[in-house]
């Protein structure tokens, strides 16, 4: 949980204010517009929690050199993370909302080589703290140093307060949000068949898990198959090289895993018998391997009538091995039924609002859920449908209207609305969340770097930027994270942080702190002091309840991990 902003004299970015401020992560800084901050950082953390805020530097501070920022307190020192804020040229808006000039989003190295377009930009630095779930509660401090060409701002002082209570490693909200070998190998110039490629795609799932966030795509490859006597032999090693890791909780310290994998098609089964003992070999080595990881089928994405035979014979095909649900991205249509086991609507598919309406039918989660069998998922996903598919201010104000407002991971829209997805999710009752891409501009012509305006949108399926040396002054390729997929990852806790408090007894305070937020997936509040007034609310009540609870009482006072 971020500090929450203190009414202060306002400093117009830009100016030549003599301190540092700190600035909540749900503040967009951008150049010509006033801030209120504080001269110092105050955290707070849950136990398997990271937690940010931003510091930005007096304009006079060039090319800033970062000391290393440790905070002691009654455990292990806690270690601070920094990177630089790099700005993103809009040219065109993603919607009225939106704005055109330089927005910040990639977040590279502190000594990353300063770009012509961000010389005269805001040097802003985003600062993360993470506390392992083993980490003793209690205050820590520390100090935030900074050398400059110009004149060193005064040392940043650093509170952070780790809970007592604990978040799982893993996302107890599943999902899955697609990255692909390929697209990351063109953007990086380099081979999808090179193992610099295939190191390279690890530390993208890697920055992903990190997040809470679980992938599909991947390499793309399917394990090779044959078949013998109508029983599928599959050759897993490549594949498990690959994703084991992922999947069975050894790649990060904490042990999280990915929630989600997808089915794997393969064009050696031709057959329908073929594919279903196929699909059957899926569902069998990954209860061999003990991965707990929803599997599931992806069937034809959006699809129109015409495509609806094929869903209905993928859909045959899968059910025949029996155990992996067909996920079916659209809104309830009769000529689809029967055919989803995880129905994924759009997020605008979900809350009616005045004026036109930018789904075809639109339903409450409560009222889909009456329409489909018991066993039935509901999840949902953002497209364009929700801040307009063409760019720019529709001509139109009712128009505008109806694309504006929702939760977006668009690089030009407020930070409260990059980070409402999870508070939305808890709130509705969804079963897990669904996104086409996070290097999708990657696979284009285009320079990431300074255009990631697609489907209408700027950033929509780009969450990552492509970290080269060129480009870094690094000796080695790397992704680079984005602002907006942080604020994915502080909206996946938010979630956490609500359903905790529910399984601890208080689930009427949890939805009430949640509509406070967001009373619909397009009327979310913009204030950054009131998500923080919430969340420090939340916990407040959560340590008073965790207290008392039979996970405090356990060895080591962990919450065990909830993974699907």
């Amino acid at each position: 949980m971020t500090s929450a902003l203190v009414a202060a004299a306002p400093a117009v970015v830009g100016t030549t204010a003599s301190g540092a401020q700190v600035v909540s992560p749900l503040v967009k800084v951008r150049p010509g517009e006033a801030l209120h901050g504080r001269r110092d950082a105050r955290l707070s953390v849950a136990r398997g929690e990271c937690e940010a805020t931003q510091v930005v530097l007096p304009a006079h501070a060039a090319h800033p050199k970062v000391e290393a920022l440790s905070l002691s307190g009654p455990g292990t020192a806690l270690k601070a993370s920094v990177w630089r804020e790099a700005f993103v040229d809009v040219k065109t808006p993603s919607n009225g909302e939106g704005k055109p000039g330089p927005w910040p989003d990639a977040l590279v190295p502190v000594e990353a080589p300063i770009q012509a377009s961000d010389a005269n930009l805001p040097t802003v630095l985003f600062v993360e703290v993470c506390a392992p779930e083993k980490q003793a509660p209690g205050t820590y401090k520390g100090e935030l140093r900074v050398k400059t060409e110009g004149a060193a701002p005064a040392p940043v002082p650093f509170t952070v307060e780790v809970q007592p209570f604990a978040l799982p490693a893993s996302s107890s909200l599943p999902n899955s949000f697609g990255v692909s070998l390929y697209s990351i190998a063109r953007g990086h110039g380099l081979s999808p068949e090179s193992p610099e490629a295939r190191a390279l795609l690890r530390e993208y799932g890697r920055a992903l898990l990190e997040h809470r966030v679980s992938a599909h795509g991947m390499s793309m490859t399917p394990p090779p198959v044959r078949f013998e006597d109508g029983k599928a032999v599959v050759d897993w090693r490549a594949y498990d090289a690959e994703m084991g890791p992922f999947l069975d909780g050894s790649l990060l310290p904490s042990g999280a895993r990915f929630t989600t994998a997808e089915v794997r098609d393969s064009k050696q089964a031709s057959t329908d018998a073929e594919k279903a003992a196929y699909y059957r070999a899926f569902v069998e080595h990954f209860r061999k391997k003990g991965w707990p990881a929803q599997l599931f089928f992806y069937a034809k994405d959006e699809p129109k009538p015409e495509d609806v035979p094929l869903v209905q014979a993928q859909a045959k095909r899968v059910r025949a091995a029996g155990g992996i649900p067909v996920l079916v991205t659209s809104p309830l249509d009769d000529a689809l039924r029967g055919s989803a086991d995880i129905l994924t609507p759009t997020l605008n598919c979900f809350y009616p609002r005045p004026g036109p309406q930018t789904c075809r039918n639109v339903l409450t989660a409560r009222t889909l859920r009456g329409h489909l069998p018991k066993s039935a998922k509901v999840w949902w996903y953002q497209s364009c449908n929700s801040h307009g598919c063409n760019g720019g201010p529709p001509e139109d104000a009712a128009v505008d209207a109806a694309y504006s407002g929702w939760a977006s991971y668009m690089v030009d829209h407020p930070a409260p609305l990059n980070r409402a997805m999870g508070v939305l999710a808890f709130s509705s009752g969804v079963d897990g969340e669904l996104y086409f891409d996070t290097v999708f501009a990657y696979n284009t012509k285009k320079d990431v770097w300074t255009d990631v305006f697609e489907f209408g949108g700027n950033g929509d399926g780009t969450l990552f930027y492509p970290g080269t040396p060129a480009r870094l002054g690094t000796s080695s390729h790397q992704p680079v994270i984005s602002l907006r997929l942080k604020e994915i990852r502080d909206g996946l806790e938010d979630y956490e942080y609500l359903r905790l408090l529910t399984e601890l007894g208080d689930g009427a305070f949890a939805q009430a702190a949640a509509r406070r937020l967001a009373r619909s997936g397009w009327d979310i509040t913009r204030d950054a002091g009131e998500w923080e007034a919430v969340r420090q609310e939340v916990t407040a009540r959560l340590r008073k309840l965790w207290a008392s609870s039979e996970y405090a009482k356990r060895p080591g006072r962990q919450k065990p991990d909830s993974t699907p």
